[in-house]
């Protein structure tokens, strides 16, 4: 039977999370300043990208030797 290989990617996300606190704390003290917003003008979606673009970037140089 073929046996369906897991994604590693989730595991490697959260294995890179831990050196990317920087950019965690930038957005959630971003967040933290316009929770009050009602306008909805301000948003912290610079600091969530720049966050997640430092986790992807550890993710893929990790990832490439997971595959066959």
């Amino acid at each position: 039977a073929d046996d369906e290989a897991a994604d590693p990617k989730k595991e490697l996300e959260d294995r890179c999370k831990a050196p990317c606190t920087r950019p965690l704390k930038e957005y959630q003290a971003c967040a933290k300043r316009i929770q009050g917003d009602e306008s909805g003008h301000k948003h912290c979606t610079g600091q969530y990208f720049d966050y997640w673009r430092c986790v992807d970037k550890c993710v893929a140089t990790k990832l490439f030797s997971y595959l066959k």
